[in-house]
């Protein structure tokens, strides 16, 4: 196959479920007719017809709920919010309902909402959040953020066929990039959820990270291998639950440890991430864990603000200098 788009994985890989699985259906605002905000489920309507392809209201809390409903009595929707921000309108049925049902009455809620995320895009504070740490509280979730077309692929069919709720976070700057274009295999695979990738090795600091970060993790470690600096990136691919085998190995063998998110700083993955190095490798730490973030204000509009805003190759950069003097 011709190399494709982190978008057109994520349209490949829900199509061969919707023909895989009859209970497979999507729904949300414009999904259908107008092939949805960011075109990714264009064609859909006509190849799939209006039942399983389902244009909603302008409302989040209905269509995760009727998403729940729908899975509840055997069907496994994938439900769309045009930008991730969005879903906080139905946090109440994700975090009350869809994550208790299983735990309260032994009933699976076998649901993907997936939608874009994340800034450099001049969406402003409205469409461009991060939004994971809203819910890494949430005991019943789980959450997957690819940064490549073959992991995109193979982690949404991971999550249309898991027997629990599934949060599916894409980021927008990556859908249609085409610097990291790549082939997937025609035959069906699956990415499973719960593991991370090495994306470079190396044997001085560990960079943990996820989504577009990866590849701001990735500039900067060629950077710095010009200086002597070898900097191993992990991309952590799910981020509930996290790959904590491969983050403590990692620590063990670099002894130093950069968590990079695009997210905002205070109770975010980085510091949840730092507690569990600090329990379980500790004494193999050669200095702090550092975090690089976005910093603690909404996401602003205007390009330089928002990036001013968003963590940089050059903030990296800084952080590994100090780790590598430390």
């Amino acid at each position: 196959m011709p190399p494709i788009t982190l978008l057109e994985a994520i349209r490949q890989g829900i199509s061969e479920e919707m023909e895989r699985d009859s209970r497979v259906f999507v729904l949300g605002e414009d999904v259908g007719i107008y092939g949805g905000a960011f075109k990714l489920t264009e064609g859909f309507i006509e190849k799939f017809g209006a039942e399983r392809v389902i244009d909603t209201p302008i409302s989040e809390s209905a269509i995760v709920g009727a998403a729940c409903g729908a899975a509840m009595m055997g069907m496994r929707p994938v439900a769309e919010m045009q930008f991730i921000d969005f879903i906080s309108c139905c946090f109440d049925v994700l975090t009350n309902y869809a994550a208790k049902s299983r735990y309260r009455q032994g009933v699976g809620i076998p649901i993907v909402v997936r939608g874009p995320c994340g800034g450099g895009v001049h969406g402003g504070p409205f469409h461009s959040q991060n939004v994971e740490a809203f819910f890494l509280n949430t005991p019943g979730l789980k959450m997957v953020e690819p940064s490549t077309p073959y992991d995109a692929k193979g982690l949404i069919k991971a999550a249309i066929r898991d027997d629990d709720p599934v949060l599916f976070f894409e980021h927008k700057l990556l859908y249609r990039n085409p610097k990291i274009k790549q082939e997937v295999p025609e035959e069906d695979y699956i990415v499973p959820i719960g593991k991370a990738a090495i994306r470079r090795e190396g044997r001085d600091i560990t960079v943990v990270t996820y989504g577009a970060m990866v590849y701001t993790a990735m500039e900067a470690a060629e950077r710095l291998e010009e200086e002597g600096i070898e900097m191993e990136v992990i991309d952590l691919r799910t981020l509930q639950p996290f790959d904590r085998e491969a983050v403590i190995e990692s620590v063990k063998k670099t002894s130093k440890v950069i968590i990079l998110h695009e997210a905002t700083r205070t109770g975010g993955m980085a510091g949840e991430i730092t507690a569990v190095i600090n329990e379980e490798a500790f004494e193999y730490l050669d200095g702090p864990v550092m975090r690089v973030t976005a910093i603690d204000t909404p996401v602003p509009y205007a390009p330089p603000l928002e990036e001013f805003f968003l963590p940089q190759v050059a903030d990296v950069l800084k952080a590994a200098r100090a780790l590598a003097r430390y």
